[in-house]
């Protein structure tokens, strides 16, 4: 056995990023791939010469270690590329972020007033516990909206109700999204980069598996082994200790020894795949861990533009497609014809149903049928084809997530000379630069002896410090029982409210008359100057009603934050001093 070789199960970004710091640190690895290409979920499928990206894969991070690693591999080769994206809902294309004008007439101006009173509702009347995805977009939004556009198409993608996903899903993905911000982004650019909002990514310029392709050729530059077509039998142990594991390439198998392990597959996965194999109750909780699989339905069609979005996300129930790449508005160079198109067809499900049994003809064909009833292109636009099959997409948050992660990190943590990491490895939703960031982290854990935390690296560093603070008694009770108002979005909203409702009743009287309500309208002159019961008179009301609704909403939840301030401060005035401070600091 080589005593220095450590062997790395999977080549997509986690694994070969650990490779890769490993080969520049002067350790040998070993990168067991079962593909015939490299890259995993971020991989570049080619077919005819079209490259088909698995999910569209956005560069951006706000990790340090991981941008300096994406410039010096790819250098010039990494473009940057305006983002465009909408959302088709109820036969209509809103842009993504909202705009104004766009999301007031798809809506329109009743059903908007509708989600910000509703907003105001739940921000007023919270759930007082956030367990379910449902829970925690509800609170952030209101349920009218949470009904309008999350809901179905989260459905969509995961195959289980809102109210079986675990709000923990919403807390990595959306982060620091709210009503609020999402209004103030129409109008301003936030203060802090919120990943959903950003407006402006990083692209290679084949695709991300050009990324990985130079990875691999790096790390064999550097005495490094990447094995592909190689899919992992068994992984043979000696009590704690991983030894050897036995592959199987092209029909012949051959077994890989090493002295350390890194493994990206899914968690439930190797479990399985231990010999001996662990304790029942080990294998129980893997077999528990769900996941959600993909199918992308590549097609190319015969016209040199069709829409101008990277990508669309399709919130229709309508139809089945969850979403559509555009991948010559990634990169030009995905299309090797300029004449032509190429799309992607994203159909979220789950291995064994009725959309992963059809053949690769019949969906083809659904793909062309619901991308003409969209309206995106016409059934004969379509000239050829290919399906992609991608099990283990994405993990499933589901009510019984939790129990079985758990029980599987406690058998694997007592393993030795082995580290999980990646998406599939911790069974996290993670975007692909947190999972390189889990694969640099092992690398370190291995060269240096430090003991990074592999789990805690969710989605944003600024996740991390919250939920470290989340995790004291007295906080997480507080924020639980005590939802704080914000005061910006709780005056924005009011604001909207007042201002809408003054304009929709001036606009009214105008319109039928009426000798009672009109002199009562007419007595705001005196506190509105310039305001008449008109036409001119109702946009003068809407201006006054967003003014003085934001100013008496913000008076409100400050004076609610403020009263619960002073409530819990008596209620806790014997609590020690570093817990009060920290309670002030919430307040």
């Amino acid at each position: 056995m080589d005593s220095n070789r450590v062997v790395v199960i999977g080549g997509g970004p986690a694994g070969l990023t650990a490779a890769y710091q490993l080969a520049k640190l002067g350790r040998p690895a070993t990168v067991l791939e079962k593909h015939h290409i490299v890259g995993g979920l971020a991989r570049t499928e080619d077919y005819k010469g079209f490259g088909f990206d698995i999910g569209g894969h956005r560069f951006f991070t706000k990790v340090e270690e991981v941008n300096r690693m994406w410039q010096e591999v790819l250098g010039e080769d990494f473009l940057r590329r305006p983002r465009l994206s909408r959302i088709y809902y109820n036969r209509r294309f809103f842009y993504y972020p909202l705009r104004p004008v766009n999301a007031l007439i798809g809506l329109g101006l009743w059903k908007s007033l509708l989600i910000v009173l509703s907003y105001l509702k739940w921000q007023i009347f919270p759930h007082p516990r956030e367990e379910t995805f449902e829970q925690w977009v509800t609170n952030r939004f209101g349920r009218r909206l949470f009904q309008t556009f999350f809901k179905t198409y989260t459905e969509k993608v995961w195959g289980i109700p809102c109210s079986e996903l675990r709000a923990e899903w919403a807390a990595q993905r959306i982060r620091g999204l709210s009503l609020k911000t999402a209004l103030l982004s129409m109008f301003l650019k936030p203060n802090r980069t919120i990943k959903t909002l950003i407006d402006e990514f990083h692209y290679p310029r084949l695709g991300p598996g050009m990324m990985w392709e130079r990875v691999k050729s790096e790390i064999e530059r550097s005495h490094g082994t990447v094995k592909l077509n190689s899919e992992v039998v068994s992984i043979q142990r000696e009590g704690d200790f991983l030894r050897r594991i036995v592959v199987s390439n092209r029909g012949h198998q051959e077994i890989v020894e090493g002295s350390a392990f890194i493994s990206s597959i899914p968690i439930g996965e190797f479990l399985k795949k231990l010999d001996p194999p662990p304790p029942p109750r080990a294998l129980d909780a893997a077999e528990g861990l769900r996941y959600r699989d993909l199918l992308v339905v590549c097609l190319i069609l015969g016209r040199p533009r069709l829409f101008p979005d990277n990508w669309i996300y399709v919130h229709e129930p309508e139809v089945r497609v969850g979403r559509i790449q555009n991948y010559k508005n990634w990169s030009p160079a995905m299309v090797p014809d300029s004449s032509k198109t190429s799309l992607g067809l994203e159909y979220f499900c789950t291995r064994g149903d009725d959309l992963w049994r059809m053949s690769d003809t019949e969906l083809l064909e659904q793909g062309k049928r619901e991308l003409a009833r969209i309206g995106l292109a016409r059934e004969e636009d379509v000239e050829d084809g290919c399906v992609l099959r991608i099990p283990y997409a994405y993990p499933v948050y589901d009510a019984g997530y939790r129990a079985n992660l758990a029980l599987v990190r406690e058998f694997v943590e007592g393993l030795k000379n082995f580290q999980t990491i990646g998406r599939n490895g911790l069974h996290r939703y993670n975007n692909q630069d947190h999972a390189m960031l889990t694969g640099m982290m092992a690398a370190r854990n291995l060269v240096f002896g430090e003991r990074n935390d592999l789990w805690s690296v969710n989605t944003d560093q600024e996740y991390h410090e919250e939920a470290l603070i989340d995790g004291k008694a007295l906080e997480e009770a507080f924020s639980r029982i005590f939802l704080k108002l914000d005061r910006t979005a709780f005056g924005v909203a009011a604001g909207l409210v007042s201002g809408v409702l003054l304009f929709l009743v001036t606009l009214g009287v105008v319109i039928k008359g009426g000798d009672l309500i009109g002199p009562t309208l007419q007595l705001l002159r005196y506190y509105f100057p310039g305001y008449t019961v008109s036409p001119a008179g109702s946009v003068i009301g809407l201006l006054y009603g967003l003014i003085t609704g934001f100013i008496g909403g913000w008076l409100f939840a400050f004076l609610r934050n403020a009263a619960m301030f002073l409530y819990l401060t008596r209620s806790y005035r014997k609590a020690q001093r570093g817990l009060l401070r920290r309670f002030f600091d919430y307040t």
